[in-house]
């Protein structure tokens, strides 16, 4: 199907349903009895049941038992980093966060509601975040510009008792782990030993780059719009990269951070490498371009220049790396264990249930599909932690 021709659909659809999501009761109301029952006079007695315990976090484990709160998510957004559209703001953001909403239901039979908010002010989210908190059994944040991104998380993962996870940073950081662990099999590399140039140093460059280092791959260089980030970096969240990657002490530009590079990743925009840039690489390079809706290099462009392993952010071409791989599931494993902090080893974990659903992986296959059996489920059994 043509771009245009998606876009016009998708256009006329969303008009037609006016939402992609609805709610709906679980229980039907019928008559008079079922009415005092989940109404007056009798839902009196589940709020003094719930109001009881001293503590408010007394208080919210009854909740989880009683209420929505054991089985929703809240999809927060302040629209400044969406797709590939850039900051445009909560109006526009609340298709997205609408779909994911969708996306939540269909995969993993999860509750979520979309959270749209009107302020840019990272303490001000983290504030919307806390006051509508007791309503729900997870947060998820989506689409914030970083480096603001990892200071909400942070401060709300501090002050919350229930799992927050930006997925921009870590929903794609495990799909890109998992992908990659299959493509190594099928080129015959070590993991931990493969050299990755990671093009983007936002929300998902920075968490796939400490997930992988995470995972004991030693070798990563970060790529901004300035360059490798190196230890000449000053500013505080490029500085910290730097402490951790880039161990050979790369300067310059892509084509420095190619040379004999094994994999390259990319979460940044569109039409950043050409096929000679990947004859930079080492042999049977992996290349996963994943900005949308335009990768940093067409698989036919990387396949030019060598590449082994291609994979995109698109649904359109083999090896779709995309993030609704892992949330779904994700959030399906912390609701149903009643997970407070959802871990590195947890990530780990599901990266590698992900992999494994692949059987025999190849170089048009390194990670399953959406609607594969079993994804939601592999993914969700990683949450149980130790």
């Amino acid at each position: 199907m043509k771009k245009n021709d998606t876009n016009k659909k998708a256009i006329a659809l969303h008009k037609k349903l006016a939402g992609k999501i609805s709610i709906q009761g679980t229980y039907k109301v019928t008559d008079r009895a079922g009415l005092s029952l989940i109404y007056t006079p009798g839902v009196a007695a589940v709020s003094s049941l719930l109001s009881t315990p001293s503590t408010s976090s007394g208080q919210a484990k009854l909740a989880r038992d009683y209420t929505i709160k054991g089985k929703t998510v809240a999809v927060i957004s302040d629209g400044s980093a969406v797709l590939g559209l850039g900051n445009i703001g909560p109006y526009g953001a609340l298709p997205v966060m609408e779909g994911k909403c969708a996306l939540f239901k269909t995969f993993a039979n999860v509750d979520a509601f979309p959270l749209v908010l009107d302020t840019q002010d990272p303490d001000k989210i983290i504030e919307a975040v806390m006051a509508i908190a007791p309503v729900f059994g997870g947060i998820n944040l989506e689409d914030i510009a970083a480096p603001k991104c990892f200071y909400i998380e942070e401060e709300l993962k501090k002050r919350l008792d229930i799992p927050v996870m930006h997925d921009d940073q870590h929903g794609t950081a495990i799909v890109i782990l998992a992908a990659l662990l299959n493509a190594a099999k099928v080129v015959k590399k070590n993991l931990k030993k493969l050299k990755v140039v990671i093009s983007g140093a936002g929300a998902a460059g920075t968490a796939s780059a400490n997930l992988l280092l995470k995972a004991g791959i030693k070798d990563v260089i970060l790529l901004d719009r300035k360059g490798i980030i190196d230890r000449t970096r000053t500013e505080p969240h490029k500085k910290s990269l730097a402490k951790r990657t880039n161990p050979r002490r790369v300067r310059g530009g892509l084509q420095e951070a190619l040379r004999g590079a094994d994999v390259l990743l990319g979460v940044s925009g569109p039409g950043l490498a050409t096929a000679e840039d990947i004859k930079l690489m080492a042999k049977k390079a992996i290349v996963f371009a994943m900005a949308n809706p335009t990768p940093e290099i067409t698989p036919d462009e990387a396949a030019r220049g060598g590449a082994y392993v291609i994979g995109t952010g698109r649904s359109d071409y083999p090896n779709q790396i995309n993030n609704s791989l892992a949330f779904p599931g994700i959030f399906r494993g912390v609701l149903d264990h009643r997970v407070r902090q959802i871990t590195d080893e947890m990530k780990i974990k599901a990266a590698k249930n992900l992999a494994a659903l692949v059987k025999h992986p190849t170089a048009k296959r390194v990670v399953p599909g959406p609607f594969d059996q079993g994804v939601s489920q592999a993914v969700a059994r990683a949450m149980k932690g130790s």
